[in-house]
């Protein structure tokens, strides 16, 4: 026996240290090799000593470099040296060198190596030893010419190989006869580029073929056994995926004859060491066939470990140092002794996007969470959190392998092994495996070498979500470049939660007047209000409070922490308005945020309570007219989301433009709630247009016309306290249904005109919580419950309740101090301008951007002079902006109003305001004054009638398939109503999603501000899955002008890399390709470009190369995906790119 005391690795990653393990449970001291591009590799820290090879930029050549290390191994007296699989593995001439130096050679012997390294070779032995081979293969094929005439004579189809290859590679299956010069070019290419060799050989191609290999083992005295066979059919482009042991379903007379058979391949070598003899075995015959002999250790060898429990690296080592297979150092006296027990199965999990055609991906793996458990074992290479995966090696991260008692059993194993991986910051091939494992062929061991081309559905793969990575980076982006949000304003004091009320979740939520409505119906539900003595309330600081005082700016995760103690304390309330208006348009464009999220959330956590929207009839959500059939859908989706009542209004008060809208309520079953716009003064006997005469007759249209509820929408605060009561006495004597009251506190009496409408039979009353009441926004529900406190229209509201809910609105105000607007008191001027309480505040942010601050009190002045302009109209959004932008428009432009009608100027108006008075927004009673028309219309003729019915209907699937690419699933109708309502608000916010995950759920601070040093958040994902984040540090800037922001999450360390945009990179950066751009030609894969085949300005077809890739020795080629015109080539040869870098544009 020679004893080995110094063993190296003449290889890398996972297999090298593999080798590791076994000699260092023989007492052998391990040393390892890596190129420049491994030094960061795991396998070398593995070792006891571990050397460079090779020089820097040659990541492949380190490890063929035979005279290379041979040379270091004799400096460092190395005794032996192990292979491993691939590189040299099968390469005589290493054999032969560490023999000529004195150094053992753990694997069979070199003449055994050259027999059998050549399949040519090899299968002539097969045919010594009376093994069946397919027919063809005696020779390696001159060239095409000649391989065509030997496949007509073998029989199509037939398979090409390369002569001295193997892993797959150098192999084509050829089906037709005019399939075969190609084939054999890109099988010659192929083996000359990876195995040094372009001899080519044609054999007869099984069609359902079961790919059988035993495991043999043989020493220097003679001895050879098998360790039985491994199933290894499961295979993608020839290449091994998945690997079973023992092969299900095989015959006992079948598995015999196929161990046998190798043992007689072997004798007829006197083969040493481990090597694995490979068959075919035709599933419909089980006639078996001999393919090749892999005079190595095998990837797979895992799982023939696993049922023998031998271990054959360990006996690999063993028997190099000439111990025969009977000492108990290996333990293996007899063929007898050698048995199986259970079923072993190992996935490889790859570096590769299963999406997008195995496409190999490398970078940073920014996290690594491993998995373990009974009957599991792990063979890994660099796979840890920060590892670097480079394109130069094999895709491998780790081999799972899992054993059980019975094949399905391991199946499942190896499934929830799979499942418990989280690799982030690099694709893997995860959930491919996962589908092949759990398919039911697979399951009942029934697979053949063409299961996996032939069963798509291994490739409908669940969208990976990768949430967490994706909130990290937003907070990162966020911390780095500041959110443009609040980019420039203070930061808030407050990061701590808001304090919530103590209430009991322990018992049933009470029923509401939800409950009511679901009951009655809106017909007798409205009758029913009418009977009610108590002053019912609307509580508007969902919506409408913070729409006014903090620009729409709420974020759904702070509405829905208080929502649950709103079901428990305030079931009394009659509605909660807390949807539509602004807020649609917001939460997407700025929030970032799914408003029909919002309101499916809050419908789940607030049940008992009706939920109400403010629809803007024909112009639905939006600030313009839509088609009929757009303004029907949302309706219906908006009623099955969880709106109980509609407030349908008309920013003009013209009644045909609200009867689609409510039509389309009224068919939903909901609460159709109309809305008569207040405006003017009816206490004013000089102003006749909006008299008390045209409120009774629009009121009783709006009844006729099918509402359940009349609103009367006092958007400015203009309705005076006796004005209130005068109108709603008089309309009370008019019609037949409940009044509901809005307002805005602008003038700061508005709480008495609630008070004086409801001494005479007001039904409902809009209020704000008292943090966000006052001013734009509604009166002060909570003094304003306590000031009906033991009248006759006591609301019946819990005051402590109502206090402690507004204890945490006060504290959530706090998150938003940058959208906190200046205070204006409201002068007497108010009832000139009559600027809406929303408006008040935006317009006065407009003004101050221009410069105008200081003239507010002019602007407020000009405001009322455009309204009269106009003709005195009804002013709430999108009217309202009309008559904001045109007085601002005229200020900039130092004139008056009269200069519209007077001046030679020639000016293009604000769109806004041609949209008005062209009628695109609706008619106002008596119509626009004919010069001012024309002025500003310049030639252009206004609509007639109803804007919508000029519009065509929407195409629904049309628009589904335009934004189908934005998201990762099938649209939903909810998702096509929102793109036709704002298309680019919408696609905007389908790719913050995609890049950013649903940010919504990050606590507002966060959102807005990041997070600072040491500070932790929990996020939650879904229930029941908790993120605890906490940031750490920035990085100093690297070359290419990013940073690293260091995280830790759920405890483990996670960094994400984004670009600092106040940075100048060193290095340019790579433009990106729009996914949406047809345009547009992107890197399908992280690589090196090999070749560029065009040029600007060149015509190219569908389907024509354009350019190669190649990473992880996988060549793809980019094809234009249709005609065109080369506009721009952004690359050239030896460029590196990622994955969605800009390659080329097309004109």
């Amino acid at each position: 026996m020679t004893r080995i005391n110094r063993l190296l690795a003449a290889n890398r990653s996972e297999i090298a240290i593999r080798i590791f393990r076994s000699a260092h449970e023989l007492g052998i001291h391990t040393v390892a090799i890596y190129s420049h591009e491994d030094r960061y590799a795991l396998h070398r820290f593995k070792a006891d000593e571990a050397y460079e090879v090779g020089r820097a930029g040659e990541p492949i050549q380190a490890y063929l470099d035979i005279d290379a290390i041979i040379t270091l191994a004799k400096k460092h007296k190395i005794d032996a040296i192990h292979p491993g699989y691939g590189f040299l593995s099968e390469n005589p001439l290493l054999a032969q060198a560490c023999h000529d130096a004195g150094i053992l050679f753990v694997g069979p012997q070199v003449d055994t190596l050259k027999q059998l390294g050549d399949k040519i070779s090899a299968r002539k032995i097969a045919e010594r030893a009376g093994v069946p081979v397919l027919s063809g293969g005696g020779s390696a094929i001159r060239d095409a010419k000649q391989g065509e005439r030997l496949a007509s004579k073998v029989g199509y189809p037939v398979i090409l190989k390369a002569a001295h290859g193997g892993g797959g590679r150098g192999m084509r299956v050829v089906r037709q006869p005019d399939q075969f010069e190609s084939a054999f070019e890109q099988a010659r290419q192929e083996s000359l580029t990876v195995f040094g060799s372009p001899d080519i050989f044609v054999e007869k191609f099984i069609q359902r073929a079961r790919h059988i290999e035993v495991q043999i083992l043989g020493d220097a005295h003679g001895n050879l056994v098998h360790l039985y066979e491994r199933d290894c059919s499961v295979q993608r482009r020839h290449q091994k995926v998945v690997e079973i042991a023992p092969a299900p379903n095989l015959t006992a007379d079948v598995r015999l004859a196929l161990c046998d058979a190798a043992l007689a391949i072997g004798r007829e070598v006197n083969y040493e060491n481990a090597g694995t003899v490979e068959f075919l075995v035709d599933a419909d015959t089980n006639k078996f066939y001999f393919i090749e002999v892999n005079p190595r250790i095998q990837v797979e060898h895992t799982v023939t470990e696993q049922v023998t429990g031998v271990d054959i690296v360990k006996s690999q080592i063993m028997v190099a140092q000439g111990v025969p297979l009977a000492d108990p150092l290996i333990g293996l006296p007899s063929q007898q002794s050698i048995t199986t027990n259970g079923f072993a199965i190992q996935c490889r999990v790859t570096t590769e996007d299963p999406a997008n055609r195995f496409m190999p991906d490398y970078g940073r793996v920014s996290h690594y969470r491993s998995a373990s458990g009974m009957g599991i074992r792990l063979d890994a290479g660099t796979a840890f959190s920060g590892a670097v995966v480079n394109p130069f090696y094999d895709s491998l991260l780790v081999k799972v392998t899992a054993w059980a008692r019975k094949f399905p059993d391991a199946s499942r194993r190896v499934e929830r092994c799979l499942q418990e991986f989280r690799i982030r910051g690099v694709k893997t091939n995860i959930p491919f495996l996962i589908k092949l494992v759990m398919h039911p062929t697979f399951m009942s061991g029934d697979c053949t070498t063409s299961f996996i081309d032939e069963t798509s559905e291994l490739f409908d793969f669940p969208t990976r979500r990768d949430r967490a990575t994706k909130l990290l980076t937003y907070l990162a982006e966020t911390i780095v470049n500041g959110n443009p949000l609040v980019k420039g304003h203070a930061q808030p004091t407050r990061r701590t939660p808001a304090p919530l009320p103590v209430y009991s979740d322990l018992t049933p939520i009470p029923d509401g007047m939800r409950q009511r409505f679901l009951k009655l119906g809106p017909e007798k539900f409205s009758q029913w209000i009418l009977q009610c003595k108590p002053l019912l309330v609307t509580d508007t600081t969902f919506r409408d409070a913070h729409q006014s005082l903090l620009a729409t700016r709420m974020r759904t995760h702070d509405l829905l922490r208080i929502a649950d103690a709103y079901a428990r304390l305030c079931p009394e309330l009659f509605s909660i308005e807390m949807w539509g208006g602004a807020t649609f348009d917001t939460s997407m464009r700025f929030l970032k945020e799914c408003p029909w999220q919002r309101l499916v959330a809050m419908r789940e956590r607030i049940p008992n309570i009706l939920f109400q929207m403010l629809l803007r009839a024909s112009n639905a959500v939006g600030y313009t007219n839509y088609p009929d059939n757009v303004v029907k859908a949302f309706v219906a989706e908006a009623t099955d989301a969880g709106i109980d009542v509609f407030r349908v209004f008309d920013a003009l008060n013209w009644v045909p433009n609200m009867k689609v809208a409510m039509d389309a309520v009224n068919k939903s079953g909901a609460i159709c709630e109309a809305v008569i716009c207040y405006s003017g003064d009816i206490l004013d006997p000089g102003r006749t247009k909006y008299d008390l005469k045209y409120y009774v007759t629009m009121a009783q249209e709006l009844e006729k016309m099918g509402a359940h509820i009349l609103a009367i929408k006092d958007m400015a605060g203009l309705c005076k306290p006796y004005a209130a009561e005068l109108l709603v006495r008089t309309l009370k004597q008019e019609i037949g249904i409940p009044i509901h009251f809005h307002t805005h506190d602008t003038a700061g009496v508005q709480a008495a005109s609630i008070l004086k409408a409801s001494e005479v039979g007001l039904n409902i009353a809009d209020m704000a919580m008292a943090p966000l009441s006052g001013g734009t926004s509604q009166p002060n529900l909570n003094t304003l419950v306590e000031a009906l406190r033991f009248t006759g229209r006591d609301t019946g509201l819990p005051a402590l309740h109502l206090d402690s809910i507004a204890e945490y609105w006060r504290a959530v105000r706090e998150f938003y101090t940058a959208f906190e607007s200046p205070v204006l008191p409201a002068g007497s001027d108010l009832y000139q301008h009559e600027m809406p309480g929303g408006q008040y505040t935006n317009l006065y942010q407009q003004a101050r951007a221009l410069g105008l601050a200081d003239r507010w009190t002019e602007v407020c002045r000009i405001y009322a002079d455009v309204n009269g302009l106009l003709g005195d109209i009804v002013k709430v959004t999108p009217t309202s902006k009309a008559v904001g932008d045109l007085a601002l428009f005229l200020i900039a432009n130092e004139m008056t109003a009269e200069d519209v009608v007077s001046g030679t100027r020639e000016l293009a108006f604000p769109q806004s305001v041609v949209d008005l008075v062209s009628g695109r927004m609706g008619q106002t009673p008596g119509g626009f004054p004919r010069k001012v028309r024309e002025r500003i219309l310049r030639g252009e003729k206004p609509l007639r009638g109803r804007p919508g019915a000029h519009l065509p209907p929407a195409d629904f699937e049309k628009t589904a398939s335009t934004i189908k690419p934005l998201l990762d699933h099938e649209p939903s109708r909810r998702e096509v109503v929102s793109h036709l309502l704002y298309p680019q608000v919408f696609s905007d916010f389908a790719r913050h999603q995609q890049n950013y995950a649903d940010t919504s759920i990050l606590p507002t601070p966060a959102f807005l501000y990041g997070l600072e040093p040491g500070e932790e958040i929990a996020v939650d994902i879904e229930p029941g899955k908790t993120l605890i984040v906490r940031f750490q540090t920035i990085g100093e800037p690297h070359e290419d002008g990013t940073r690293t922001v260091f995280f830790e999450l759920n405890g483990q360390p996670r960094e994400v890399t984004v670009t600092d945009r106040a940075l100048e990179p060193e290095t340019p950066r790579r433009r990106k390709a729009d996914p949406a751009n047809p345009s547009h030609v992107a890197a399908t894969m992280p690589g090196m470009v090999v070749n560029v085949a065009v040029q600007s300005g060149n015509a190219v077809v569908k389907g024509q190369k354009l350019l190669m890739l190649e990473a992880m020795k996988m060549q793809t080629i980019v094809a234009a995906e249709r005609d065109g015109i080369i506009a721009e080539v952004l690359v050239r040869p030896a460029t590196q790119v990622e994955t969605g870098d800009l390659l080329i544009s097309l004109e």
